[in-house]
């Protein structure tokens, strides 16, 4: 039987649900979820853009 190894193992992917008890989370943990939120701001503000730019150019295109 080959040996386990835990690098191996795919690492669970960090989820932040808001309101969460954040008094289990180390410092460490509390920083990375900031920037997993941060990431998925940016995300959120670019897709915002882009919509954004579709309306004005559809708006445009038939002169609302």
């Amino acid at each position: 039987m080959p040996a386990f190894d835990e690098d191996e193992t795919p690492k669970k992917k960090t989820v932040h649900e808001i309101g969460q008890d954040l008094t289990l989370l180390s410092a460490a943990e509390l920083a990375e979820r900031i920037a997993l939120l941060k990431e998925e701001i940016a995300r959120l503000e670019a897709d915002i853009a882009k919509k954004r730019a579709v309306k004005s150019a559809a708006d445009q295109f038939f002169k609302k």
